[in-house]
């Protein structure tokens, strides 16, 4: 499981003293823990026994990887920030965070496998202009789902 892999990897930089791993995988465990405790508030109001609570309030892969994305865009917004402000050192750190959690991600599409999907997808709905676009997008995001960010 993912959380298992990143909670080891987390361990394993702590020991072997890889200062900026421990603090990324330390603000991705926060954020998965986080995400857990807002989904066993949501739950708690529906189930009253504590251990199907504990056992539902469990992130699912997709979940996790969800917050992962979350993290991703916020490093890669920041090194977006950090360069038009002209702090290439700043941007430097980021994007060698960015890297670390590429590392937990499932393998990217390429754009030709994207734009493979959205063929597929347009000629499954029969799409035809502009007006379907939403539906499209919809559709092709919902099965790229952590494979490719929505740009």
């Amino acid at each position: 499981m993912l959380k298992e892999k990143i909670k080891t990897d987390f361990k394993e930089a702590l020991k072997s003293g890889n200062v900026q791993k421990r603090l990324v995988l330390s603000l991705v465990l926060s954020a998965v823990k986080s995400r857990e405790l807002e989904k066993r508030s949501k739950l708690s109001k529906t189930e009253a026994d504590a251990a199907k609570l504990e056992e539902q309030s469990k992130l699912t892969e997709e979940e996790i990887i969800e917050a992962l994305s979350s993290e991703i865009k916020k490093r890669k917004e920041s090194v977006d920030q950090y360069e038009k402000g002209g702090r290439e050192e700043l941007a430097q750190k980021e994007k060698e965070e960015l890297i670390i959690l590429m590392n937990y991600m499932p393998k990217q599409m390429s754009e030709e496998e994207i734009g493979a999907e959205v063929d597929n997808t347009v000629s499954q709905l029969g799409a035809s202009g502009p007006k379907d676009i939403g539906k499209v997008i919809g559709i092709v995001m919902a099965k790229v789902k952590g494979r490719a960010d929505g740009q």
